[in-house]
């Protein structure tokens, strides 16, 4: 039997989408090159660098929100579009700023423009994926995202060894093209539902006050805190503590990769009839477990066993997540929403890797891991009590 047949029926507007995405994160070079270029072309000191890099998480945190009321305003679509040709204007002007000011300024603009995508593209999906089909056309969007890294980065290594304006050029270009998909491809006949103006809104409670929400928000906080460590502390962890070579980290990013596009589609279709509170709970469980269980592995074969146990909480998760929003999001409201789940997200993104760092050098890694379990098992916990959607929203 097919696996994948479960996506056969998805709009072609979905197919599109995930199109432009593959197409935009192929690009993917601005950021996993940034520290690299300030200090190795710029002569930037790893400190600096280090502030520089922050204020992309800073930017994307305190955008979430108000890009997320600007999709609902002026349609996902548009949002979108707007969002790929700014990124890409932006990441053609990166080789022209020499000073630290300057790419301190534009970092930050290209992280504020750059966050205004992910609501409007998870508003999209949710507007157009039927309730019991979205946790799978989430999945969709995240092989499509996955792939596209796959090629980006590695890529990029090649590109920077050659030119580093080039880096930037082809990121830049990459974002207009993936522009120019969306215009040219996405259906023009899809009607999405229009923002309410705040006067004119239903009574019930809605963004930061409906509890349900916030509850959500809270609970999301401790597991992605504790899948963030993949790219801060588990690193140092590798090379220093266990004295794996720095190729190991990359066969590990490869593993995880692999099982993201081979077995994540299938994955959501098979529990796409799995109550939210159920796939949420297991996947924060299996991400801290994963991670957890790192306080005791010592060969590669362990560590890789590790890797598997939290993609598959990965793969269940995130997709999990972002259903679970657009299944309680308003129609009107849905990039409210997702851009509020954005916030928590960005939340852990500046929490996290400070944090796990900071535990690792003054604790030790078995302190960090088993502190990472916990704050798993918190969040599992904590989503066994969250609302379920009420039946019959689409």
């Amino acid at each position: 039997m097919n696996p994948w047949r479960g996506l056969s029926g998805l709009p072609r507007a979905l197919w599109v989408l995930a199109g432009a995405t593959l197409v935009n994160r192929a690009g993917t070079m601005f950021l996993p090159f940034l520290i690299l270029y300030l200090t190795k072309d710029m002569n930037v000191t790893p400190s600096a660098a280090g502030a520089v890099f922050a204020l992309f998480g800073l930017g994307a945190l305190v955008a979430g929100p108000f890009v997320g009321r600007f999709s609902d305003v002026f349609g996902p679509v548009r949002m979108m579009r707007i969002s790929l040709v700014a990124s890409g204007l932006l990441l053609l002007c990166v080789p022209y700023a020499r000073s630290l000011a300057s790419m301190a300024v534009l970092t930050l603009l290209i992280a504020i423009v750059n966050e205004a995508f992910r609501p409007a593209s998870l508003s999209v999906i949710s507007h157009l994926a039927e309730p019991e089909r979205r946790r799978p056309a989430f999945a969709l969007q995240r092989l499509a995202s996955n792939l596209g890294m796959s090629v980006g980065p590695a890529a990029g290594g090649f590109i920077a060894a050659v030119s580093w304006p080039a880096v930037f050029w082809v990121d830049g270009l990459t974002s207009l093209l993936a522009a120019a998909t969306l215009i040219a491809f996405f259906p023009r006949d899809v009607v999405f539902p229009a923002a309410l103006p705040p006067e004119s809104g239903p009574s019930r409670r809605e963004g930061l006050r409906d509890p349900a929400l916030v509850t959500f928000m809270i609970s999301l906080v401790p597991v992605s805190i504790v899948f963030f460590q993949h790219a801060s502390s588990l690193p140092v962890f590798l090379v220093r503590d266990l004295g794996f070579p720095v190729w190991t980290f990359g066969l590990l990013h490869t593993v995880n990769t692999l099982l993201i596009v081979f077995l994540e589609l299938p994955l959501n279709l098979a529990t796409s009839s799995w109550s939210h509170r159920r796939a949420l709970a297991l996947g924060s469980a299996l991400v801290g477990a994963g991670f957890g269980a790192l306080a005791y592995a010592r060969s590669l074969p362990a560590v890789i066993l590790t890797i598997v146990v939290w993609t598959f909480g990965e793969m269940m998760l995130l997709p999990g997540m972002a259903s679970w929003v657009a299944d309680m999001a308003p129609p009107e409201s849905r990039g409210v929403y997702m851009g509020l789940y954005g916030t928590a997200f960005n939340l852990a993104i500046v929490v996290g890797p400070p944090l796990g760092t900071w535990l690792l050098e003054h604790a030790g890694g078995r302190v960090l891991w088993l502190t990472m379990l916990g704050l798993g098992f918190l969040s599992a916990a904590l989503y066994t009590r969250v609302a379920e959607p009420p039946r019959g929203r689409v």
